[in-house]
Formats: structure tokens, C-alpha cells, sequence
């Protein structure tokens, strides 16, 4: 719960500095009350991918995770650690996408949450000005 209660605290950090930067230095969202969400899924190596993956398949994790209508953005797998997944989330739909890896994921991955943003466009902006 406190580590949902600190990624809570800084999407809404977040959302306040985005909505005080200047607009030329913004990218258009894809959704008004969407944010990126990157998600480290860091595996247990005290078990095999076999054993995890089983665990995966009984807690139900391949159809509750990500939900239904989340958009996948990029799914990597990071060697030595793990998956890294970045979601587009409706601000509304956090929780659902919290409790979602909450049901189906501990035991089997140590899970960190990092709000995110596409900094891309903004690099190509300023590099143009200077």
C-alpha cells in the first residue's frame, strides 16, 4: 500500500509540473488524463523461469496483467533483472493497473512503479534552439 500511495503522490507532483510547462516544450499526450507508467518487474532468482513462470500461470498473471484497454507501449526484457514494461494509463485507471501486478505478480517479481514521460520531443526542440 505505501508504495502505491508514493507513486499516487508523484503522478500528482507530476501532473502539477506538466501542467506549469511552457506548451511549446510539451508533446501533445494521447489521452488529456494519460501518463506513461514504467513498470520493472525484477524476477525472483531464488526460483527457475520454469518455477516462475508456473507461478505466473497459477496466480492468473498472463490474462489479468496488463488490463484490458491499457495501452502496451514497450515491453523489454532487462537481463539480470527482468521485464521492463511501459503502459499508457488513464489517470483514472492506476489502481486497476496497481492491483492487477498486486494479484498476479508478487511472488514471482519484486515490482518497482516509475511515472514516466517521452522527453524525445522535447531534447529535438531544444536542440534546435541552441
Amino acid at each position: 500500500m505505501c508504495r502505491f500511495v508514493i507513486v499516487r503522490s508523484a503522478c500528482a507532483a507530476f501532473a502539477v509540473w506538466l501542467m506549469a510547462a511552457p506548451a511549446s516544450a510539451q508533446q501533445p499526450p494521447a489521452a488529456q488524463d494519460s501518463f506513461l507508467l514504467t513498470i520493472f518487474l525484477k524476477h525472483d532468482q531464488s526460483k527457475t523461469v520454469d518455477q516462475i513462470n508456473e507461478q505466473l500461470k497459477r496466480q492468473d498473471y498472463y490474462k489479468k496483467f496488463p488490463p484490458q484497454g491499457i495501452e502496451v507501449v514497450s515491453w523489454y526484457i532487462m537481463m539480470g533483472i527482468g521485464q521492463v514494461v511501459t503502459l499508457r494509463v488513464p489517470a483514472s485507471r492506476l489502481r486497476e493497473v496497481n492491483r492487477s501486478i498486486e494479484q498476479s505478480a508478487w511472488g514471482a517479481y519484486r515490482t518497482e512503479f516509475y511515472p514516466t514521460y517521452d522527453f524525445k520531443p522535447i531534447a529535438e526542440e531544444q536542440r534546435k534552439t541552441q
